[in-house]
């Protein structure tokens, strides 16, 4: 089975799904070349090698978030119920179907490496 999918968004954009299992959740990445930011891809999907690194933030880890806003991992003010979230860094590198993650994810997998998982048919498509 396959540990990357390809896809096309809403644009027609050409697309590449793997699913993280540091974060535990997909990551699509623009893989169409044509001209704006996308990732390098082997076109293996079964052993995909995506370029440059991986780098997907969420809340203070995020770029142009400052320390005089508010974050969604702040402790909300007595009694209000909190956001629910959490701040998380995930980066990584992905080659010949592994997953390298790099000493500044905030995740489980920091600094390991492992296979990338199984995507199966039924995920949805970017």
């Amino acid at each position: 089975m396959a540990r990357a999918k390809a896809a096309r968004n809403s644009d027609g954009r050409a697309m590449v799904r793997i699913h993280c299992p540091g974060c535990d959740e997909s990551h699509v990445l623009a893989v169409d070349g044509a001209g704006r930011p996308n990732w390098g891809f082997n076109g293996d999907l079964d052993r995909p090698t995506l370029t440059p690194s991986i780098l997907v933030t969420s809340g203070h880890y995020s770029p142009g978030w400052t320390p005089d806003k508010k974050c969604w991992c702040s402790p909300p003010p007595d009694g209000e119920e909190g956001w629910g979230f959490a701040c998380e860094r995930c980066h990584s590198f992905v080659t010949d179907g592994r997953i390298q993650f790099l000493d500044d994810c905030t995740h489980a997998l920091k600094g390991q490496t492992v296979d990338l998982p199984e995507i199966e048919e039924a995920d949805h498509d970017a």
